[in-house]
């Protein structure tokens, strides 16, 4: 229990702290605190931030007591880690159906980027699917690892619920930004699991709505 309590807890504080710094309001104060130089470095900055704030977590996650619950027999095992490849991948390919660039943070820091002009909104690829791609196939990650311990059950859960809440987070800056184009895109295609059948209708029904 001391396992569960420690990473629940180092968790928490990096999903709050991360959703803070990613708030919207937060981001339009810093920019007229410190103004368009320090503000192209925010997203590179808040990235690095995430990677390293996370390394307690997975140092609780990995050194704490640990206890297995079960353990995938062959065939399932190979199953299991397929589908977490799948996961893998499909992370990969989401985040390159962004402008890997501005996602990375790096595009902000080149000559004659413009921190006003409005991100084209995302219904391509696997965005045409589901809304917040990243977030299913990390799922798939998190919950067909084939050895479930403890920890790892913890983690999952905890990560799901993150998942959850960040994705109802992120929607409310993204039907203000977008308005009605975007509540016509949320009708149609689901926020976490996939839906292959909207992609041939969603493209029109976004256009209808513009």
């Amino acid at each position: 229990m001391i396992s569960v309590l420690i990473i629940t807890i180092t968790f928490t504080i990096w999903a709050v702290v991360h959703s803070i710094l990613a708030d919207h309001g937060l981001k339009k104060r810093f920019r007229e605190r410190f103004g368009d130089r320090a503000y192209r470095w925010y997203r590179l900055a808040y990235n690095l931030f995430a990677i390293l704030s996370f390394v307690p977590v997975l140092l609780a996650y990995g050194i704490l007591p640990n206890q297995t619950l079960w353990s995938a027999p062959a065939p399932w095992r190979w199953i299991m880690l397929a589908i977490q490849a799948i996961g893998l991948i499909g992370i990969v390919v989401a985040v390159f159906h962004t402008h890997v660039g501005e996602f990375a943070g790096v595009a902000q820091l080149r000559s004659g980027y413009d921190p006003d002009r409005p991100e084209p909104m995302r219904i391509n690829g696997l965005y045409c699917m589901v809304r917040h791609p990243i977030y299913f196939f990390g799922l798939l990650l998190v919950w067909f690892s084939p050895d479930v311990t403890v920890n790892g059950l913890t983690f999952a859960i905890l990560v799901t619920l993150y998942f959850y809440f960040g994705a109802k987070h992120e929607e409310t800056g993204l039907r203000a930004a977008y308005g009605p184009i975007y509540d016509a895109y949320r009708e149609q295609v689901p926020m976490l699991i996939p839906r292959p059948q909207t992609c041939s209708r969603i493209r029109r029904i976004v256009l209808n709505a513009r």
